[in-house]
């Protein structure tokens, strides 16, 4: 689909989802970058996209990293689990014959980057090296983390408006729903959402580039060109000066304006253990969105009021303790609608998932049920080896993430 059709796009009218993936080797689990070789057997020449009609697969940054995306946006998310998963399935096929396999779940767990990453050497390259030159893209924040994107369209200012102030209020929350990064470098790092803790740093050597990750209160694309876009590219330009940066897509916040698109996409959802945990998330994430768009527990006029820095504050505890974190905040509790002046993130959660269930079907209901009640990916990772958190343990249960993902069932606490 051209860029203009879908610009012609309203809100909630299409969707464009994005899930990447970790290529290991099949028998040591260990990154594999091969990502080329995967293109080449699939099409025949190594190129950065694959068109497999209603999906295609895509390079990332680094090798060991491919990309499956809606090839344009769908009407609906229902039905888009068990067709994404059959992209999963042929992608394993052919990695298969070439010694590989997909891991799910938000950063490998033992990887080095600082030893193992190689970028994407073919189309597209000068890019990637112009972000090794300039911030070094062997730390885990570049290399080493995978999730999803949700992009969802706006036609005009006013739509915008009222779909970005109501993505700013849900980011914070999204890693109590869907943290799936408990684990770096061998070993539990403490946190739920590891992934997020270091994608929010990884442009420190420029702060203007991801900002505080919940997006600036702008609420037109002249308010977002002023204070996000013209700020950062004058920052970056003294290190690029061939200006090969200077474009939306170095914006690194957690959700980012597409203009050139006419969509804002949502980037600190990570990936979960099966396309329809995946699948799941983004339904519930799509409801909560909607019913904040129509305003249905707060007015937009309050919803723009609310400045980053508490939403800052709430996405640092999310990031860390996931379900677990408390938010005290009654106005902003307020605008979801929640009866309390206080309560936990996994609380919020249930009482938003209440409130959109009736849209959701029956198997989408299950899968966030299940997260409701166990935690988050992370959080049931991070339960599970509570008792042994070895390295053969780790391996163990990273081999059976990648039985997940090519069954298409949830991880669950106790081994099956």
């Amino acid at each position: 689909m051209s860029d203009t059709a879908r610009r012609k796009l309203g809100l909630f009218e299409g969707y464009g989802v994005e899930l990447e993936y970790m290529i290991v080797g099949q028998k040591s689990l260990d990154v594999l970058p091969i990502c080329d070789r995967l293109i080449q057997a699939e099409c025949g020449q190594i190129q950065s996209d694959v068109d497999r009609g209603r999906f295609s697969w895509s390079n990332e940054l680094v090798l060991h990293v491919v990309e499956l995306k809606t090839s344009a946006p769908v009407d609906s998310l229902h039905g888009l689990a068990g067709a994404f998963h059959g992209e999963v399935r042929r992608i394993n096929q052919q990695l298969g014959a070439l010694g590989g396999r997909l891991m799910p779940s938000a950063m490998h767990p033992w990887m080095n980057p600082f030893r193992e990453m190689r970028l994407w050497p073919h189309d597209f390259s000068a890019v990637y090296e112009a972000f090794n030159q300039i911030f070094d893209c062997r730390g885990h924040g570049w290399a080493n983390l995978q999730s999803v994107h949700l992009n969802l369209p706006f036609a005009d200012d006013a739509e915008f408006a009222r779909l970005h102030a109501a993505i700013r209020l849900i980011l914070p929350l999204l890693p109590a729903l869907a943290a799936a990064s408990p684990l770096a470098e061998g070993r539990l790092t403490g946190r739920m959402d590891q992934r997020l803790h270091v994608y929010r740093s990884n442009s420190a050597k420029i702060p203007l580039i991801a900002g505080r990750v919940i997006p600036e209160q702008a609420f037109s694309e002249a308010e977002y060109r002023e204070q996000i876009f013209e700020p950062m590219y004058k920052a970056i330009a003294p290190l690029d000066p061939e200006g090969v940066l200077q474009d939306e897509f170095l914006n690194a916040r957690g959700a980012i304006a597409r203009f050139d698109r006419g969509s804002i996409e949502i980037r600190v959802i990570d990936i979960q253990e099966c396309t329809a945990a995946d699948i799941a998330v983004l339904q519930l994430v799509v409801a909560v969105l909607k019913s904040l768009v129509q305003e249905r527990w707060g007015s937009l006029n309050d919803q723009t009021l609310v400045a980053v820095e508490p939403l800052f504050e709430l996405l640092l505890k999310s990031i860390d303790q996931a379900e677990r974190a408390e938010l005290n905040h009654p106005d902003l509790l307020k605008l979801f609608g929640f009866p309390g002046t206080r309560c936990t993130l996994q609380e919020l959660w249930r009482h938003l998932y209440e409130a959109a269930a009736p849209e959701m079907d029956p198997e989408t209901q299950r899968a966030i049920e299940n997260i409701l009640e166990h935690g988050p990916l992370a959080r049931r990772i991070s339960r599970r080896l509570s008792a042994d958190a070895s390295i053969p343990a780790i391996t163990t249960l990273a081999e059976e993430l990648c039985e997940c993902l090519q069954d298409g069932r949830q991880f669950a606490v106790e081994h099956r």
